[in-house]
């Protein structure tokens, strides 16, 4: 993991992390989970802002950039990403930019301070998502509504607490 300052744990953090764990859990590599996971952040976060801002985000609803070649469409249950069809592996892109692995490190897992804290947090997601079905779990809409937002501003308070004991924010801050 690259060192870097510690930033703080927000929702898109715990968004990233979960939507990780969601689609380890439904068979995706690791590497793969992380490119999902960061992709799926970054699209909530750009549909909260309305897609606006001058980068857009591909949608399977037919809100944002312009449509990209069905064929890059991956699900995962009735969740889409466009994936990058230039890598061997299997990587997530939107806007123009594809999701690596190193780029959850950079911009997720280096959030909790070190590989170690981050493992903890991980097995932590990993665990929340094997309390729900399959069903659940396929579904983009249940996972938001019954996964993550349940537990989003806990998971910043308590990762923040327990990760960043001398800098817990308000859980309620929007990020």
């Amino acid at each position: 993991m690259p060192r870097a300052p510690v930033r703080r744990i927000t929702r898109f953090t715990v968004m990233a992390t979960l939507q990780a764990a969601r689609a380890r859990h439904l068979g995706l590599p690791q590497d793969s989970a992380y490119s999902w996971g960061l992709n799926r952040a970054i699209f909530y976060a750009a549909a909260k802002r309305g897609f606006s801002g001058g980068r857009t985000a591909p949608s399977t609803d037919g809100v944002g950039s312009a449509p990209e070649p069905a064929k890059d469409l991956y699900s995962l249950g009735n969740d889409e990403a466009y994936r990058d069809p230039s890598t061997s592996s299997l990587r997530f892109t939107i806007g123009g930019e594809t999701q690596t692995p190193e780029a959850f490190d950079r911009q997720v897992a280096v959030r909790f301070g070190s590989e170690a804290n981050f493992g903890r947090a991980w097995a932590e997601a990993m665990s929340i998502v094997s309390e729900f079905d399959e069903k659940v779990l396929r579904s983009g809409r249940d996972f938001y509504g019954l996964v993550y937002k349940p537990r989003r501003d806990a998971l910043v308070a308590k990762w923040s607490k327990e990760f960043h004991p001398g800098d817990v924010r308000d859980s309620s801050t929007p990020g």
